[in-house]
């Protein structure tokens, strides 16, 4: 039997505890060989709308611990301003509705032993990814908070930090005043904290130990000539600006896709690949501007990964008056296999999700 799992399955059986544990475990796999992941490579089509594109997204991973993974995504994407601020958004079919899908396989026969919804999985593994950057480069002292925005990964964020950090106090803004004031007021009864929402993004930086970009926004958010000695730093989406790379000492990359076997030369550092149709015809679109390429290593002359960092061949921080950065890599497949993986055993340990045959996903006619 096949379990198809929704949000609610897996957000009733993963904390952030085993997201994190699961996520290390799978990138020293990574550092070891005994795991494999290729950068995610999006597919973007225009549409009828010249201020739209169909994009089709993936990434893919897998170990000998057990377990494959695909994680597929179905997006109209498109570029908002709201109060100044430019945003990506997306949705499928209609807005509000997104389609994100994993489909996880048992390496040993090649079965499909799960189809799960990505939404609650997808904000725990990113919250995990700076979690373990904080427990590895921030401050041991840090405790004071600086949130850039108010939506659901700045909440998996503070659950990540906090099991990383003894935090006391969160700064957050968001260009929304009444999403500060909802964060704040959720994330204080959910922890027991101080949250504080100001109303100048200036003032998230003011005494905060760690800075966390999480937003959509297409512009960067984290702004270096704000950030005081001693920070922290993590961003998702755009990088931050030309002065917090200036600013950084000591960057920490997760990891790194491996090469395809016999062609080093494809052993990219890229976030993520993107083929497109006509990609001319939506040059001035301003997700993927055309004729760029993703990030890759950020302040790539003082980075260490975390497998140097581990083996004690680099070191990271080395000072409370560093600015420190921590960035993922481009091994978003690896956290599928691994996270899906765990809440897929979890889930059914507990009898939660629907049964599907297995043989309707199977056939006798060898492709």
């Amino acid at each position: 039997m096949t379990l198809i799992l929704n949000n609610d399955d897996v957000q009733s059986v993963l904390t952030m505890e085993i997201t994190m544990n699961a996520l290390e475990e799978a990138y020293q796999e990574l550092a070891g060989k005994q795991g494999v992941c290729r950068p995610r490579i999006d597919i973007q089509i225009p549409t009828n709308d010249p201020n739209k594109l169909y994009q089709w997204g993936t990434m893919e991973g897998g170990a000998v611990s057990g377990y494959f993974a695909i994680r597929m995504k179905s997006d109209i994407i498109y570029e908002t301003e709201y109060e100044g601020v430019r945003t990506q958004e997306k949705y499928c079919v209609r807005p509000g509705k997104f389609c994100g899908l994993i489909l996880l396989i048992d390496i040993q026969n090649g079965e499909p032993v799960a189809l799960i919804n990505d939404g609650y999985l997808q904000h725990m593994r990113v919250g995990a990814d700076s979690g373990i950057g904080v427990k590895y480069m921030a401050r041991e002292d840090a405790r004071v908070v600086g949130m850039i925005g108010a939506g659901g990964m700045a909440r998996s964020h503070i659950e990540a930090f906090l099991l990383a950090r003894k935090i006391d106090r969160v700064q957050v803004y968001s260009p929304t005043r009444a999403h500060r004031l909802e964060y704040a007021k959720e994330i204080t009864e959910r922890f027991g904290i101080e949250v504080v929402p100001v109303n100048n993004p200036q003032d998230v930086y003011k005494g905060a130990h760690i800075i966390a970009g999480c937003t959509d926004s297409a512009v960067p958010t984290i702004i270096g000539k704000w950030l005081e000695e001693g920070t922290h730093v993590t961003c998702i989406g755009e990088k931050p600006d030309e002065d917090t790379l200036k600013r950084v000492e000591v960057s920490l990359r997760l990891g790194n896709a491996p090469a395809p076997w016999g062609l080093p030369e494809m052993g990219l550092v890229d976030e993520y690949i993107t083929y497109g149709a006509t990609p001319t015809q939506n040059a001035d679109f301003k997700m993927k501007r055309a004729g760029k390429r993703a990030h890759g290593t950020i302040a790539e002359d003082r980075s260490v990964l975390l497998s140097e960092l581990l083996s004690s061949n680099k070191k990271g921080r080395t000072s409370n008056r560093q600015i420190t950065y921590s960035e993922r890599g481009n091994i978003q497949g690896a956290q599928f296999y691994a996270v899906a993986g765990r809440a897929y055993e979890l889930a059914k340990a507990k009898g939660l999700g629907r049964e599907i045959p297995t043989d309707w996903l199977l056939q006798d006619i060898r492709d």
